[in-house]
């Protein structure tokens, strides 16, 4: 298992580390992909990235007040999301930060760490 280490944790969910191909937030695995908010984590079951639509993060996109932009966790490597996907989110008014997930976790607890009113899509590792 891969664990982060920070003298001072940001407010809301962190992720701890990896165990294997799953997320460890907070003191729970999670094996699936994860919906992170500055105030909650929860379990998510995405569709493959190229069917993914702004649809599937309606509930996220829509947390108050709206997050600065949404990092994209596309799984165990980098993919872009389809132009459609990122021109639908887009117009919603938010950008697309998409790096792989294990990646976007470490991004997540930085970003986080600097207050940052954030949200984060991860797919599966």
């Amino acid at each position: 298992m891969v664990s982060f280490d920070r003298e001072e944790a940001p407010a809301g969910p962190v992720i701890r580390g990896f165990a294997g191909n799953a997320f460890r937030i907070q003191d729970r695995i999670v094996p699936g992909g994860l919906w992170l908010t500055p105030d909650d984590a929860r379990d998510w079951t995405p569709p493959a990235l190229e069917a993914l639509t702004a649809d599937h993060l309606a509930g996220l996109l829509s947390i108050q007040p709206p997050p600065e932009f949404l990092l994209l966790g596309t799984g165990p490597s980098m993919r872009r999301p389809s132009p459609a996907f990122a021109a639908a989110v887009e117009a919603l008014g938010f950008g697309i930060e998409p790096m792989d997930s294990r990646t976007a976790a470490r991004a997540w607890n930085v970003l986080r760490g600097e207050d940052r009113w954030i949200v984060a899509a991860l797919m599966p590792l």
